[in-house]
């Protein structure tokens, strides 16, 4: 069994275990997004010459981050900004579009698919709804035998923020679908319209692994059988669903696929010890096949969980304290600080010390408040 029943001795045994290591386990990190995120959800605000200082201060983000390519801000405030900026323009569109959409429209579209009986009919209302409110893109669903194809096309040409456009409005009906039907529709593959930018590897987990770019238009690939899902929300559903949306959805990417985090979990909990696949999957009773089928699955890959997660640890220590950079790769399980180093500057485009004197003065802009603090996961 994958899953085994532990007995009432088994759990008070573990959970006395976690209480006694637990000073010595690292703190958890919050899953983080790439600054070139909010730099195109402000794209139609700045456009506009609108004031965005007010905004990010609100949201706890320092506006000297934006000129930073290698900044990564925790996934709630992004949330945070989503709304804000939702609501200064009155425009779940963030001001990209030739006509705005106005607020309370994210409502009205999750209201005109709840009731559809499938995945199916929920996508092609969506699509009908969105034919109406933004006239700029369209949304086509393609069916064959093995695969549904939905794909995102410029109607007119998008002349502001265009990558986040299209990143933007995949991930909201990505995240409404499996909202809906109550589990992660798994993308097989996703064509993106637009060069590789330079954050791409944040798709891995918002998104999947396999994705690609230059096309002549953004096509999704997913499972064809999966528009056989039921619809399974309903109207109570539904009200929780809307406390903190549009902007909640961002957040899903990280808890909507399962084996994803009981691996990011097993990985954190091992530190400093560097776990290999093997050793993941014999902690969660899986074979190492299994567990990279059931990644696979999820869109997600071993390799680009562990990094996603020492990447965060990494700029959690980095923000909240004054560790060695020789302290801070050993506690996150590297064989040297050079290693480390390496890792970091492939994540983030920068030296370590260089982002942590970049966060220091992000914290004083602020106040001194840390905009870069990761609650518990």
């Amino acid at each position: 069994m994958p899953y085994p029943e532990k007995t009432a001795k088994e759990m008070t045994r573990e959970r006395a275990k976690k209480a006694t290591s637990s000073a010595t386990l690292p703190a958890p990190a919050r899953a983080t997004v790439a600054i070139a995120f909010v730099q195109g959800m402000l794209a139609g605000l700045e456009h506009a010459g609108r004031d965005t200082a007010r905004l990010l201060e609100g949201a706890h983000i320092a506006a000297q981050v934006l000129n930073d390519p290698g900044a990564r801000i925790p996934v709630d405030r992004y949330a945070d900004l989503y709304n804000r900026i939702n609501s200064e323009l009155d425009d779940e569109g963030f001001g990209l579009f030739s006509m705005p959409i106005r607020s309370g429209t994210f409502e009205f579209l999750c209201r005109s698919t709840i009731t559809a009986p499938t995945l199916a009919e929920a996508i092609e209302r969506s699509i009908r709804f969105l034919r109406l409110l933004l006239p700029d893109l369209g949304v086509h669903l393609d069916i064959h035998p093995e695969q549904a194809c939905l794909s995102i096309v410029e109607n007119r040409p998008l002349v502001i923020g265009r990558v986040f456009a299209f990143e933007w409005l995949l991930r909201l009906l990505h995240g409404l679908y499996s909202w809906l039907v109550g589990r992660s529709i798994v993308l097989d593959s996703v064509a993106f319209p637009y060069p590789r930018p330079d954050h791409a590897e944040d798709y891995a987990l918002i998104y999947t692994a396999h994705s690609t770019f230059d096309a002549d238009r953004l096509t999704a690939v997913f499972a064809a059988n999966l528009l056989d899902l039921p619809i399974r929300r309903d109207e109570a559903a539904l009200q929780s669903f809307l406390d903190g949306a549009p902007g909640k959805l961002t957040t899903l990417y990280r808890r909507d696929r399962e084996i994803v985090l009981r691996v990011r979990n097993a990985l954190r909990d091992a530190l400093p010890t560097s776990s290999s696949l093997a050793e993941v999957a014999r902690t969660l009773n899986l074979s190492p096949r299994t567990l990279h089928r059931r990644l696979e699955a999820e869109g997600s890959s071993f390799q680009a969980i562990k990094d996603a997660l020492r990447r965060d640890l990494a700029i959690n220590r980095l923000a909240k304290t004054r560790q060695t950079l020789a302290a801070v790769a050993a506690e996150l399980g590297f064989t040297d600080s050079a290693a480390f180093y390496r890792a970091f500057v492939r994540w983030t485009g920068i030296a370590p010390a260089h982002y942590r004197r970049r966060l220091q003065t992000a914290g004083h802009a602020l106040g001194g408040r840390r905009q870069y603090t990761p609650p518990q996961l």
